[in-house]
């Protein structure tokens, strides 16, 4: 008989599997390993919005934050001396 999961362990696994994606990435993997774990990735949030478990707005939000935690702020403030 299948478990039902509920929605905050699914965005959990959805965390866990942006955090490997993110990680290939910085450990310079071949393309095909991280193409297929980003393929994962895809497959699982479409998922979890043709089944109304998630918005687009709510995955976004994870995308962002897992992705700020592993290479830092998307943009940053930059002096004048650090731009010359």
């Amino acid at each position: 008989m299948p478990t039902k999961t509920s929605k905050s362990e699914m965005l959990e696994t959805l965390k866990a599997m942006l955090r490997d994606v993110f990680r290939l990435r910085m450990d310079g993997v071949a393309y095909a390993r991280l193409a297929r774990a980003h393929g994962y990735v895809d497959g699982y949030m479409r998922v979890l919005l043709e089944t109304g478990i998630a918005d687009k707005g709510e995955l976004l939000e994870i995308v962002a934050e897992e992705r700020n935690n592993v290479d830092g702020p998307a943009t940053s403030v930059l002096s004048a001396t650090a731009a010359a």
